[in-house]
């Protein structure tokens, strides 16, 4: 009931006979055959909220991008069986809204150390809480 009926805007490819188009789709929608029929199609109204700022937008070949990590928010240890495995929540940005993923410390520190140069991490994380 509240799934949203449309999904798009896609280009148009070719007319496919009088009354069909075919249309590129993304790959997470290619299990979905490309050739739609025109009552199957809705006027596409440009609205500015709509646009994608390409000049810091990457966007790699099968039409996917990487979002990239903005911050660090929090740190927690987590506990298993004689282990303990230490984990950052990042904030990721992108073309996205903002989201958040639990990652692995050690991962995020080669991959982004950027994230931790200033030094004192556990500081600013307290700071952000309220406990210093």
């Amino acid at each position: 009931k509240l799934i949203p009926r449309f999904i798009g805007p896609f280009q148009i490819l070719t007319r496919v006979g009088s009354v069909a188009y075919q249309i590129a789709l993304p790959p997470n929608l290619s299990n979905l055959h490309d050739v739609f029929h025109i009552s199957q199609h809705r006027k596409y109204i440009h609205d500015p909220s709509h646009v994608i700022e390409s000049d810091h937008l990457e966007v790699k070949e099968n039409l996917t991008m990487e979002a990239t990590p903005v911050r660090v928010e929090d740190r927690m240890v987590k506990q298993l069986r004689g282990k303990e495995i230490p984990l950052v929540k990042v904030i990721w940005g992108g073309a996205t809204p903002e989201s958040a993923t639990w990652e692995l410390e050690e991962k995020m520190k080669v991959s982004y150390p950027f994230l931790f140069a200033s030094g004192n991490f556990e500081d600013e994380i307290s700071k952000r809480r309220g406990e210093l």
